[in-house]
């Protein structure tokens, strides 16, 4: 007798354990849409005081008042894992001593002279896990 293949499934989580998930890790996409293209950076992120702080190689001009960030861990063995979506208005962070801190804090690629600092002030947080069920 064999057994079942297994079925994978979406959860939703509440936006607790969502900011609980993106809080334990460190690595995202920023994402957001210029002259009608949607643009993917890569990122490095930290949560502080309610606010998500993002160091990207994306030029400061160019991204919107308003962009996503989003951060999964999944594992490619077994399809298992989690994904986490934050949105909301964006701003550069330009103050010399902080953007120090977050220079030394947060590891950043520099694509040409791109490198960036931003703070994303959550207006929606959405997260799955992604989980086994037997069939």
């Amino acid at each position: 007798m064999s057994t079942p293949p297994a079925v994978l499934r979406m959860v939703e989580v509440s936006g607790a354990e969502a900011l609980w998930l993106l809080e334990g890790s460190a690595l995202g996409r920023l994402v957001y849409t210029r002259r009608d293209l949607t643009v993917v950076r890569p990122g490095r992120h930290t949560w502080e005081y309610g606010r998500l702080v993002v160091r990207t190689p994306a030029p400061a001009a160019a991204v919107p008042v308003t962009a996503t960030y989003h951060v999964d861990e999944v594992r490619a063995a077994t399809g298992t894992g989690w994904s986490v979506t934050v949105a909301g208005p964006v701003d550069v962070i330009t103050e010399p001593d902080e953007a120090a801190h977050y220079h030394r804090t947060l590891a950043g690629w520099t694509h040409g002279p791109h490198d960036t600092l931003l703070r994303l002030h959550p207006k929606t947080v959405s997260g799955f896990r992604l989980v086994r069920a037997e069939a």
